[in-house]
């Protein structure tokens, strides 16, 4: 698949760029998605969590009324879950929901990814750039030049620019990452994905090498 490389003022430069068949052309594989963006989910989950129980909780253990007599059922401790105010019962613990999953699963979600976003032509390929200060103006002019102002959007940068980064920042539905930290949810998350030039070379090294 040959795409057109754009420049940040909007307009088509002279070049043109392939993009590799294994990587943006696979055949998808919708459960191996499921599975990753799952897996990515689960990791970000914090799993603090908690709940008091009956052994836990602060109360009385006095026996609240008789046993018999009453007319009613019988009632112990007012740290009872049967009470209001009382103990939790099952209730949640901290706990880790992190899991592990094959790296060829975590790959192959991530070739049908890239390959839904390129049927979709969903991929814009720019020229690379970089900023000398944050501005966040100038990263909003670059997305309004590509007509993709108020989409959520992803760049891929072929490094670790911090002013690129933090020029997106700000903006609710803009993100930038560098394409060495690709992964399937931030591609699917994300209406139209933006790769740098020299960001292809990065993806397809990383995604050959695992």
């Amino acid at each position: 698949m040959e795409l057109k490389i754009y420049k940040i003022d909007g307009s088509e430069s002279t070049k043109m760029i392939t993009l590799n068949d294994n990587i943006f052309n696979v055949e998808p594989n919708d459960h191996a998605i499921w599975l990753d963006v799952k897996h990515i989910l689960a990791n970000k989950r914090q799993g603090t969590h908690d709940t008091l129980e009956k052994s836990t909780i602060s109360g009385s253990t006095r026996k609240l009324k008789r046993q018999k007599g009453t007319g009613g059922a019988r009632a112990g401790s007012i740290k009872s879950p049967t009470i209001r105010g009382g103990a939790t019962v099952f209730g949640p613990h901290p706990r880790d929901y992190s899991f592990k999953l094959n790296k060829k699963i975590k790959k192959l979600a991530r070739f049908s990814a890239l390959t839904y976003k390129a049927k979709e032509n969903s991929i814009t390929v720019l020229e690379d750039f970089s900023f000398d200060a944050p501005k966040t103006k100038a990263y909003s002019q670059i997305l309004k030049n590509l007509n993709l102002e108020g989409k959520k959007t992803l760049l891929l940068a072929n490094n670790s620019n911090t002013h690129v980064y933090l020029s997106s920042r700000n903006l609710p539905k803009a993100k930038v990452i560098r394409a060495l930290d690709l992964n399937t949810y931030d591609v699917l998350n994300a209406q139209h994905v933006i790769i740098c030039e020299n960001s292809i070379c990065d993806i397809e090294m990383m995604l050959g090498q695992e």
